[in-house]
């Protein structure tokens, strides 16, 4: 076993392209989780400089927005990932039948449960240790989240390198380095899923404002 707690204050202040070299050279089989956020394909950025080809996941909903479908294609052509679409077991007609229509409109977090958080776990089988976009600036959910951490509900490594950059050291490292960008970011959507549950943000409000409006849930519950 990893001391996570050792690595996760060593790295604290670490460039987040040195915490992915210093990663792979742990010995471990890792996976990239995308949601084709900006974060996401920066990080993608970086590890298609370590590693090729980079080894990678995506949750298909069957809900996402059109323009994420279509970005997933560009990445696929930009970059050297083995990009993996993990569905869930439901479909959205067989979903309907099971729980009810537009399943999201009664039970948001039912429906993250089926189509994201089950999904996870046939994602993550078989490595050791996934990474992720998330950062501390983007909800009180994520505010203490380490730059490495042992996830002891799917029992691997999970790293998450950007968990100290603010949106704008993102931002502009993406245009410094012509990273590829989801369309959906100049439309008012800093962060994004599904888009029944998805609005854009407006001027002041949080990053995560436009998630489950009117819901009392600010994660889809793969990061809990």
């Amino acid at each position: 076993m990893l001391d996570v707690e050792t690595l996760a204050k060593k790295w604290e202040n670490s460039d987040p392209f040195v915490i992915l070299q210093n990663a792979a050279n742990l010995g471990l089989n890792w996976t990239l989780a995308m949601s084709f956020s900006r974060e996401d394909t920066v990080i993608l950025h970086w590890l298609s400089q370590i590693w090729q080809p980079v080894d990678a996941f995506w949750l298909d909903t069957n809900l996402l927005f059109p323009e994420t479908y279509a970005f997933q294609d560009k990445l696929r052509v930009q970059y050297p990932v083995n990009l993996r679409r993990i569905q869930p077991s439901f479909s959205l007609k067989e979903q309907a039948q099971h729980y009810g229509q537009e399943l999201w409109k009664q039970d948001p977090h039912q429906c993250c449960h089926l189509r994201k958080v089950e999904p996870l776990f046939e994602a993550l089988k078989g490595y050791g240790g996934w990474i992720t976009g998330i950062r501390r600036e983007q909800s009180p959910t994520r505010a203490h989240t380490p730059i490495i951490e042992w996830d002891n509900r799917h029992e691997l490594y999970k790293l998450n390198p950007l968990a100290r950059w603010s949106t704008e050291e993102v931002q502009n490292y993406a245009e410094e380095n012509h990273v590829l960008v989801n369309p959906l970011h100049g439309k008012g959507y800093p962060s994004f899923g599904c888009y029944p549950c998805t609005r854009p943000v407006k001027p002041g409000e949080s990053i995560r404002a436009g998630r489950w409006e009117g819901w009392d849930k600010f994660e889809c519950g793969i990061h809990q």
